[in-house]
């Protein structure tokens, strides 16, 4: 299962961080079709009126100044509506001028700070992105200060006051920003609320500095061919990898050169070097600016009346406090310890037999290669030797049939009229039934210099209806860094890395099929414990062959199709590892809580070693010296909320019975629509335990993942 960082950035009112979300699929001209040839946004003119609304392929400045203009318009153009809405008479109040006006205002600056942020995660020039992270950093202090505006909150006081005939959606929208205004401090003292704006602002800066030391950091370690004995010779081709010296470049950062040695090196040395170096990345910078994070994070949930951040973050969640977070990770904990046991002691057996080594030690870097060998020798589950029925287009050709029949849409590829780069293309979704465009996304696929290294989708524009009474549909991109093409021009994935790819796309379809009339409810604007939810839901569509013989075959032989024999290899190998993936989540999701547990005037001697310590607890030991949580990204946006993909995974187990149960499985039409209408379409416009439930046409049930987990 693929664990993502998602950037949901909606203003939830006041996310003071800039966020966005999810990841996706670039064409290489060896694969696409060149845009001249390609239909254009002016297809869509005659259904747009018709439908009354609106596809936006926004324009990306491609020079500093452009971006520092935009961003100083749009903080006006907010500055001066906030006024206008602060200056209401009482007779002059309406639900339409306060609480909606107060979604558009947000919706529009989060548009133009959304493109600078993609700018900032996708550009190699240095100065547009120090320009769109300067943009960045502007709006994070510019909407604490809105946040904090006390006219704007008493006008919208005031017509919450009066006597009210909204409807649930309405009411929610109300109901919630007031929440926001309280969350903020806005009922606080002035005193304190200015301190809070200075702490937020600081706050704002550090959470910034984190994610902007993680995307800088490089490190590149040069290794021979005997280094990387059972590396593929897919890896030791790459032209990008081998040195003219015949030896072999590998970039740390790049997740994919990294997972591809930790999963296939066969000398211990090599794994270890890599591992080490991997988790000391960005140390010197971040272990400072974490720690700083956390103490400040602590002092403002204090001086809100929280008694942790971890309780101030979990409250607008489904778990809705820390001790509930707590409780569901030490249950899984405790359950998974005879498997997880067991798991480490198959591993070590495996290790000794090739080793010769009777006791030998099982060490963190070793945890990738021997699961893997005993997916291949004991399930006979080669994931490299897999990759030839897994082209790259292939796939993503196939993925867009399977969803084009459940959920009833068709999704085609259309001329890109502002590339941010040459490699990104662009395509549009609409109804199948009645041809209603439904948004745009973009994919940008494999790894480059200056590019967010991750897997993610990102936020551009969000849905809403507008002013003018159409509705802007949404505008999303998918992040995301497969294996590039080789020398002959093939991308050939990984089976997890499909499972990657159809989670993403998992996040794409929340998005962009929302029906929320505001965006701050609009697509994945859901509590971040569920927003992985629908997506991890679409990872068990490649545990079906009935989905498999759509597009994996044999690109040497498309007449060979992804074995029967092979899948019940992957599903049960899965079955007999995931007691140690699981806690290796259920470590990094403990440390995220536990940080997070702080309270103000706790020491924070050294971050690293608590977390250090907690892992070594957990999962496996860690050498005292590295320190992963320095490149723990998920600590900025998903802090005290790491623990939502465990929680997730639940709620996806349970909701993949529906179609586990339908009469035509993973390609049911009937099960995919109510997907679309319950979860999609919804958003956050209901309690998610609602939406949940009207999809599943009953109550949760925590038996599905519990037995995916073989826990009794």
């Amino acid at each position: 299962m693929s664990q993502n960082k998602i950037y949901p950035f909606k203003h939830s009112l006041f996310n003071t961080r800039v966020l966005t979300i999810i990841w996706s699929l670039l064409m290489f001209s060896f694969t696409t079709q060149g845009d001249a040839k390609l239909p254009d946004l002016a297809k869509f003119k005659d259904l747009e009126k018709k439908y009354n609304s609106v596809l936006t392929a926004p324009v990306f400045e491609d020079d500093p100044d452009e971006i520092a203009k935009a961003i100083d318009q749009a903080i006006k153009k907010a500055n001066a509506d906030g006024d206008k809405l602060a200056q209401l008479k009482d007779t002059e109040l309406s639900f339409k001028n306060t609480f909606v006006a107060l979604d558009s205002l947000l919706h529009e600056i989060d548009g133009v700070v959304s493109r600078h942020y993609l700018i900032k995660e996708t550009t190699a020039n240095k100065d547009l992105k120090k320009s769109a992270t300067d943009s960045v950093k502007k709006y994070q202090d510019w909407i604490v200060d809105f946040q904090y505006r006390e006219d704007v909150y008493k006008v919208l006081k005031k017509f919450a006051a009066t006597d009210l005939k909204l409807n649930s959606v309405d009411k929610k929208l109300l109901n919630e920003t007031l929440r926001d205004y309280k969350r903020a401090g806005l009922d606080l003292p002035k005193k304190d609320r200015d301190e809070l704006i200075v702490m937020q602002k600081q706050l704002a800066k550090l959470e910034t500095d984190f994610d902007n030391n993680i995307n800088k950091v490089a490190a590149e370690l040069t290794f021979t061919k005997e280094d990387l004995k059972g590396l593929p010779e897919s890896f030791l081709n790459n032209k990008d990898i081998k040195n003219a010296e015949g030896k072999y470049n590998v970039k740390v950062n790049i997740t994919w050169h990294y997972l591809t040695i930790m999963e296939n090196a066969e000398l211990e040395a090599t794994r270890k070097k890599l591992f080490l170096t991997r988790y000391k990345l960005a140390k010197e910078k971040n272990i400072p600016v974490l720690t700083k994070i956390v103490k400040l994070r602590a002092k403002i949930a204090h001086q809100l009346g929280y008694n942790s951040w971890a309780d101030y973050k979990t409250e607008v969640k489904m778990a809705q406090n820390e001790k509930t977070v707590s409780q569901f990770l030490n249950n899984l904990y405790s359950g998974l310890q005879p498997k997880f046991e067991e798991e480490i002691s198959r591993f070590t057996a495996i290790k000794s037999k090739k080793t010769g080594i009777k006791n030998t030690a099982f060490n963190i870097w070793d945890w990738r290669y021997y699961r893997n060998q005993l997916m291949k020798e004991k399930y006979n589950v080669d994931n490299e030797a897999l990759r030839v029925y897994f082209p790259y287009q292939k796939v993503l050709d196939g993925m867009f049939n399977v969803f084009e029949t459940i959920f009833s849409l068709s999704i085609e590829q259309i001329s890109n009229p502002d590339k941010w780069h040459s490699d990104v293309t662009l395509y549009a979704i609409s109804d199948k039934t009645t041809n209603e465009p439904l948004g745009l996304f973009y994919l940008d696929m494999f790894p480059r210099e200056g590019k967010y290294n991750h897997f993610a989708q990102f936020g551009i524009i969000s849905g809403k209806k507008l002013e003018s009474g159409k509705y802007q549909r949404p505008t999303v991109a998918l992040l995301c860094n497969f294996p590039p093409p080789d020398d002959e021009g093939k991308s050939l994935l990984k089976y997890n890395d499909v499972e990657t790819l159809f989670h993403e796309f998992g996040h794409v379809l929340h998005s962009i099929l929302t029906r929320s009339p505001y965006s701050r409810f609009s697509g994945t604007s859901v509590p971040r414990d569920f927003v992985e939810a629908p997506s991890q839901l679409l990872e068990y569509w490649l545990e079906s062959k009935q989905i498999l013989d759509i597009f994996a075959a044999d690109y040497r032989n498309p007449d060979k199709k992804f074995p029967q024999k092979t899948l019940d290899q992957i599903i049960a190998s899965k079955k007999a590892t995931v007691g140690s993936f699981y806690r290796r989540q259920l470590a990094y999701g403990m440390l995220d809580i536990e940080l997070h547990k702080i309270k103000e005037g706790e020491a924070v001697k050294n971050i690293a070693e608590l977390a250090n310590n907690i892992i070594n607890k957990i999962f496996l030991p860690v050498p005292d010296d590295t320190a992963f949580v320095a490149y723990f990204g998920h600590l900025t946006g998903y802090d005290a909320g790491y623990y939502g993909y465990a929680w997730a995974d639940a709620i996806s187990a349970d909701m993949a019975t529906i179609f586990e149960n339908s009469s035509n499985g993973y390609l049911d039409l009937k099960a995919g629509m109510r997907l679309r209408k319950e979860i999609y379409e919804q958003g956050n416009m209901r309690d998610i335990n609602d939406s949940v439930q009207l999809f599943l046409g009953r109550k949760t049930d925590i038996n599905p993942f519990l037995n995916r987990l073989g826990i009794k």
